[in-house]
C-alpha cells in the first residue's frame, strides 16, 4: 500500500494506482476526457491535471502513478486555470453547435465545459470541416474531433484492424483513415466501436430515421419492424427506465405508437437461424471428408467483412445460412406478405439492431431473394430508435405495454441469447443434439461455451450421441478473433464449430448500443439475456410453434430448396477490400 496525502485527506492506496484513480478513491474525482481504463491512458488532452509539491510542472493524473509520501492538489488555482485553458483550446477546434448533435446531453466535452463554468473562449475558432461519404453506415465529422485517440486505441488494441491513424503534424494533427484510404476502400468491419468508444459525436451512425419516418407517413406503404434481441436489454438505458426490469412489451408498444403497421422479433428469425445451421452443421459433421473445417458462424456481419478481408481462404468454411435479420425480411417479404395479401415490393422491411454492420448487410446484392428488391429495407440502431421516441414525444410512464404481433413474433430462449457470445453456439447445440437423437438435452448442458471471454476464446468439447465429439470454439472482438483465426491457419488447434461475434460480448456490447462514456455494459447486458432464456417455458429452436408452421406450410423443411433460395447466400457473390499486409 502507498501513503499519500490528496487535497489535504489522507489516502492509502495499492501500489501501482494511478493518481487518478487515487483521486477518486479520496472523494475527489479529477475530470478526464480521453482517458479510458486499460485501453487509453496517454495524456492527451491534459484536462485530467493536477499539482504535486515539489514537482515545477503539472502532471497528468490519468498516467502518473501514487508514490508514498505525495501531496497532490487536484483543484488549485493553478490547476483550475490550466484545466480551463486546455478545454477552452480543444473547444476553440471543435464545432460547438451541440444543438446538431446526436451526442447532444450525452456529451463528455459538453459535460465538462458546463462544469467548468466555460461562458466564454477567448481563442480564435479554427473548425475544419472534412469530406466524408454518407453513404458509409460509419459517419465521421472531423469538426467534431477532438484528437483523444480512443477510436484508434480501440480499433488497433480490441478490434486489430487499424483503420484509423493519426494524420497530418503540428497544429495540423488529425484523425482519418490509414494507408490513406477513404472509408469504403478500407477493410472496416463496420463493428462500430469506435463510435461506442468516442466522447464527443465526431464518430455515428449514419441516420436513417428519416426514411423510416417517410414509410409510416405512406398510406401505400405496408411497414414491418423487427427488433433484435439485444435491444430490448438496452434500448430503456437512455430512456431513464430501470433496464433491469423487463422493458420488451413496453418497446414493443412504443414502436405500435410510432405506426408500425405490424412489429415482429427477430428471435423468430433466430430460431430458424439454428433451424438452418443446425442442420447444415450436422450435414458437414455427418459427412465430413465433403467440407472445410471448421465451420463457422455467419449471423454478425462485422465477422463476415472481417474474414472475407482477412482470412478469404476461409469463406467455404462459413454457414450458408443468412444472419436472422436477413432470414427475417426474406420470409416477410415472400410468406409473410402473401398471408396478409399484400405486394411485397409496397412492403418495407425495417430493423432494429444493436449494430452498425447490418446496415452494410441489407444492402449486399446477394441479400434480394425473397421478391427482387432489398429483403431488408432500412437497419435502425438501438439509438436511432431512442431518438425516434424522444422525437414523437412518446411518454414511456403513461405507455401502454403490448406483445409482438404474429407470426413472426413468436421466440424461444434460445434465440434471444443470441444477443450474447456464446449464445448462438449453445442455441446451436442444443438443436443440433435434437436433430441427432430425437430427444433434447438439458436446456444448460453447454453453459461452458457462456460467458465473456477469458482473454483468448472459449472451448469446449460436447458428445452428441449418434454424430460422436463436437469440438466448439467461441470468441467475441476481432482482435481475440484474430488470433484465433491465427492458431487455425497454422494448425495449431483444430475444432468443428467456431461462433465469432465482432463486438466484445457479442452483440450486446454492439456498436449501436447506447454510449455509457467510459464503461462497458456488454457482460451486464448480456447476463439479462441469459437471465430472460432462463425464465422462458420454450428453450429449444425446433419447439418454436411459428417455425414449425412455417416448415409445415412454406418452407417444408430446412436447407430444403425453398429454403435455401430464401435463408441461404453465397458468400463468394461480393467483394471486401482487402487488409493491408500484416507485420507477422
Amino acid at each position: 500500500m502507498v501513503r499519500l496525502t490528496i487535497d489535504n485527506r489522507r489516502v492509502e492506496v495499492p501500489a501501482g494506482t494511478t493518481l487518478l484513480e487515487a483521486a477518486k478513491a479520496a472523494g475527489t474525482p479529477v475530470p478526464s476526457l480521453c482517458y479510458w481504463k486499460g485501453l487509453n491512458e496517454i495524456g492527451a488532452c491534459r484536462v485530467c491535471v493536477v499539482e504535486v509539491e515539489g514537482i515545477d510542472h503539472l502532471v497528468t493524473s490519468c498516467n502518473n502513478i501514487a508514490e508514498e509520501g505525495m501531496v497532490v492538489h487536484t483543484n488549485s488555482p493553478r490547476v483550475r486555470e490550466a484545466r480551463r485553458s486546455n478545454l477552452r483550446l480543444i473547444l476553440s477546434q471543435h464545432d460547438c453547435q451541440c444543438t446538431f448533435c446526436v451526442r447532444s446531453g450525452n456529451c463528455s466535452l459538453q459535460k465538462m465545459a458546463n462544469e467548468a463554468n466555460l461562458l466564454y473562449n477567448p481563442f480564435p475558432l479554427d473548425i475544419r470541416k472534412g469530406n466524408w461519404d454518407r453513404t458509409s453506415p460509419l459517419v465521421r465529422q472531423e469538426s467534431k474531433c477532438i484528437k483523444c485517440m480512443r477510436c484508434i486505441q480501440v480499433c488497433d488494441k480490441i478490434q486489430s484492424l487499424n483503420i484509423w491513424d493519426i494524420s497530418g503534424t503540428g497544429s495540423r494533427v488529425s484523425v482519418d483513415v490509414s494507408h490513406n484510404r477513404r472509408i469504403r476502400e478500407a477493410d472496416c468491419a463496420f463493428c462500430g466501436q469506435c463510435i461506442t468508444h468516442c466522447p464527443t459525436g465526431a464518430l455515428r451512425e449514419r441516420d436513417d430515421t428519416e426514411e423510416v419516418l417517410a414509410a409510416l407517413a405512406d398510406p401505400e406503404i405496408t411497414t414491418v419492424v423487427q427488433v433484435a434481441p439485444a435491444v430490448r436489454v438496452a434500448w430503456a438505458e437512455q430512456l431513464g427506465l430501470d433496464a433491469s426490469t423487463l422493458s420488451t412489451r413496453k418497446m414493443v408498444g412504443a414502436l405500435k405508437r410510432l405506426g408500425f403497421d405490424y412489429v415482429f422479433d427477430t428471435n423468430f428469425a433466430a430460431d430458424l437461424t439454428i433451424m438452418e445451421e443446425g442442420s447444415e452443421f450436422v450435414e458437414r459433421f455427418t459427412h465430413r471428408d465433403q467440407y472445410q473445417w471448421p465451420m463457422f458462424t455467419s449471423c454478425c456481419p462485422g465477422w463476415v467483412r472481417f474474414l472475407k478481408s482477412n482470412y478469404p481462404e476461409f469463406t467455404d468454411n462459413l454457414s450458408t445460412a443468412k444472419s436472422p435479420q436477413q432470414m427475417f425480411g426474406a420470409v416477410a417479404k415472400s410468406y409473410f406478405a402473401k398471408r396478409i395479401g399484400v405486394d411485397p415490393h409496397k412492403m418495407k422491411v425495417i430493423s432494429i439492431m444493436p449494430c452498425l454492420a447490418k446496415k452494410e448487410e441489407c444492402s449486399l446484392p446477394p441479400m434480394r431473394d425473397a421478391c427482387g428488391d432489398p429483403d431488408v429495407d432500412v437497419v435502425l440502431t438501438t439509438r436511432e430508435f431512442v431518438r425516434m421516441v424522444r422525437s414523437d414525444y412518446i411518454q414511456l410512464d403513461c405507455l401502454e405495454e403490448a406483445d409482438f404481433d404474429t407470426p413472426l413474433g413468436t421466440g424461444t430462449g434460445a434465440a434471444v441469447i443470441f444477443g450474447a457470445t456464446g449464445g448462438v453456439m449453445d442455441a446451436a447445440l442444443r438443436s443440433a443434439y435434437y436433430l441427432v437423437t430425437g430427444k433434447n438435452p438439458n436446456a444448460d448442458a453447454f453453459h461452458a461455451v457462456r460467458g465473456m471471454d477469458n482473454g483468448t476464446w472459449k472451448e469446449a468439447q460436447f458428445t452428441i450421441p449418434g454424430a460422436g465429439v463436437v469440438k466448439v470454439a467461441v470468441v467475441s472482438s476481432l482482435g481475440r478473433t484474430r488470433k484465433l483465426m491465427e492458431a487455425l491457419r497454422k494448425g495449431e488447434v483444430e475444432y468443428d464449430f467456431v461462433e465469432v461475434m465482432a463486438c466484445p460480448g457479442g452483440c450486446a456490447g454492439g456498436g449501436g448500443q447506447p454510449i455509457h462514456d467510459g464503461e462497458e455494459l456488454a457482460e451486464y447486458r448480456g447476463d439479462a439475456l441469459w437471465a430472460i432464456d432462463k425464465s422462458e417455458k420454450v428453450r429449444f429452436s425446433h419447439e418454436n410453434p411459428d417455425v414449425q408452421e412455417l416448415y409445415t406450410s412454406y418452407l417444408e423443411k430446412p436447407c430444403g430448396e425453398l429454403s435455401h433460395h430464401l435463408l441461404h447466400t453465397d458468400h463468394h457473390a461480393w467483394e471486401m477490400p482487402q487488409a493491408p499486409a500484416r507485420k507477422r
